[in-house]
C-alpha cells in the first residue's frame, strides 16, 4: 500500500485528547505511516466495550494499516487488546508519550517490535516532557498534572494513570507564554487530579500558587480556566484567586460524585455533602457570577432511593448548572465491584435519567438568568462563542474567530444563549 499518514481515534477525557495531539506530533516527527492509533478510556466497563467496538470498525475501514492501541484501557488490561486479532501493538500510557516509542516504529515499523509494551505505571515518577503548543484553535489546553494518589472505590483510573506527578511551574509558565505569543486568548489547566498539583515538587506548592504565578508572569493572557477539581482540596491561594483575579474564569467543574454521606464514605471520598455545599457557598460569595459543573454517579452499590434523593437535593443546594451524570458501571478490579448489594441496572438508568432531567432544568434556569446581561465572549467559530461561565452563545452575524467580544445576551435558543 502507498504511504499514508497515521489516523488517530480518541476515546474518553480531555486529557486523552491532549495526549493524542502530542502523539500526532511524535508520529509525524518519526515518519510513522500506515497506522491507526486508538487512545482508549477505562473509566467504565462500557468505555472498554466501546474501545473494542471502535477497533473492529477501524480495522474494517483500514484493512492494511497497523492498529496500535494505547490509553488507560490498554494500560489497565493490555491482554484484552493483545488477544484481539485486529490489534498489532499495545502500548501503555507512559510509553505513548516517549519519543523512543515512536522512533522504534519509524516509517516501516512492527517487524521485531515487542507486541505489548506496557510497563508498571506506578513506577513512573515524572510527567512526560513532551508539551504541545496549541490544542484547539482559540482555546489551548495545558497539562500540568497526571495520575492520582487517591483510591476511590469505584475508580480504575489510578491504575491507568499512576500516582500523581506535577509539571514544574516554570515549565507551565513558559508554555503558556508561547501560547499567548501564538495568539491564544484562553488557556485551560488540565490534569487527572488537578488540586493535587505541586505535592511532589520542592516546597510543595499548591494549585492556587500556580494560578497566581501564571496570572502574574503572563500579563497578556486574557483568560485562564481550571478544569475539574476536588473541592475539598481547594487551597487558600486558589480561593484568593477566585475572589480577586478577573482573568480567572468563574466556572469550576467539581468532582462531587454523590450527595449522601454514607455513600460518599463507601466511595472512599474525602468530603461530605456539607463540605460540598459550604465550598459552593464560599466560592459564590467570593465571586457571585460563579457557575459550577459536577460529576455525579447514579446507582452506586447499596444506594437506596432516599440516598439517591440526597444527590438530587445536592444539585439545588449547591446550585449546580452543568451536570456530568454517570450511571454506575461495575468495574472489575475496583473495591466497589465486590460490594454485594449492587443496584439493579434498570433502577440505575432511571435514576440517571432523573438526574439528567434536573440538570437540564438547571441549565435552563442559568440561561434565563443571563438574558439582558453583558458578557465577554470568546468566539470559537463565526457563529458561536462562550461566556466566562463556559455557556454557548450563538450569533446570526459572523464574528471574528478567536476574538473576545463584549455583547448583550438577547435570548435563548435550546441550550444556547443568543447575542
Amino acid at each position: 500500500m502507498s504511504a499514508q499518514p497515521p489516523i488517530f481515534a480518541t476515546l474518553g477525557c480531555r486529557l486523552n485528547a491532549y495526549e493524542t495531539e502530542a502523539m500526532k506530533e511524535l508520529a509525524e516527527a518519526n515518519g510513522v505511516e500506515n497506522a491507526v492509533v486508538v487512545n482508549t478510556c477505562a473509566v467504565t466497563a462500557e468505555a472498554v466495550r466501546k474501545a473494542r467496538q471502535e477497533i473492529r470498525k477501524l480495522r474494517r475501514e483500514n484493512p492494511e494499516a497497523k492498529i496500535i492501541v494505547t490509553g488507560c484501557a490498554a494500560q489497565t488490561e493490555p491482554e484484552t487488546f493483545a488477544t484481539m486479532a485486529e490489534v498489532d501493538l499495545v502500548i501503555g500510557n507512559s510509553e505513548k508519550m516517549q519519543p523512543e516509542t515512536w522512533q522504534a516504529m519509524g516509517p516501516n515499523f512492527i517487524g521485531d517490535t515487542e507486541r505489548v509494551q506496557v510497563n508498571d505505571i506506578m513506577s513512573v515518577t515524572e510527567t512526560a516532557g513532551h508539551l504541545i503548543d496549541g490544542f484547539g484553535r482559540h482555546r489551548a489546553y495545558v497539562q500540568v498534572q497526571n495520575g492520582c494518589d487517591h483510591r476511590c472505590t469505584f475508580c480504575i483510573i489510578p491504575y491507568g494513570r499512576g500516582n500523581s506527578r506535577s509539571v514544574p511551574a516554570g515549565v507551565v509558565v513558559d508554555q503558556i507564554k508561547r501560547l499567548v505569543d501564538k495568539g491564544f486568548n484562553e488557556v485551560v489547566l488540565t490534569g487527572v487530579d488537578l488540586t493535587s498539583w505541586g505535592a511532589d515538587l520542592p516546597a510543595s506548592p499548591r494549585l492556587g500558587d500556580l494560578v497566581m504565578r501564571i496570572l502574574k508572569l503572563v500579563p497578556d493572557l486574557s483568560r485562564l480556566r481550571i478544569s475539574s477539581i476536588d473541592s475539598i482540596e481547594a487551597d487558600e491561594m486558589l480561593m484568593q484567586a477566585i475572589a480577586t483575579e478577573s482573568r480567572l474564569m468563574p466556572h469550576l467543574h467539581l468532582s462531587l460524585q454523590h450527595g449522601d454521606d454514607l455513600i460518599l464514605k463507601r466511595m472512599a471520598r474525602r468530603h461530605l455533602r456539607d463540605d460540598a455545599i459550604r465550598f459552593c457557598e464560599e466560592a459564590r460569595k467570593l465571586r457571585p457570577e460563579m457557575t459550577f459543573g459536577a460529576d455525579i454517579i447514579a446507582g452506586f452499590p447499596t444506594e437506596t432511593e432516599a440516598q439517591f434523593e440526597n444527590s438530587l437535593k445536592l444539585v439545588t443546594e449547591c446550585d449546580l448548572t452543568w451536570l456530568h451524570v454517570f450511571p454506575y458501571s461495575k468495574r472489575e478490579g475496583t473495591p466497589a465491584a465486590k460490594i454485594p448489594r449492587q443496584v439493579n441496572g434498570k433502577v440505575i438508568r432511571e435514576r440517571a435519567a432523573r438526574l439528567r432531567a434536573m440538570g437540564d432544568a438547571q441549565v435552563q434556569k442559568h440561561l434565563q438568568a443571563q438574558v439582558g446581561r453583558e458578557h465577554l465572549i470568546l468566539i470559537e467559530n463565526p457563529h458561536m462563542g462562550r461566556t466566562e461561565q463556559f455557556t454557548e452563545v450563538s450569533f446570526d452575524a459572523p464574528q471574528e474567530e478567536g476574538a473576545i467580544l463584549k455583547a448583550t445576551i438577547t435570548g435563548i435558543k435550546d441550550t444556547q444563549l443568543t447575542a
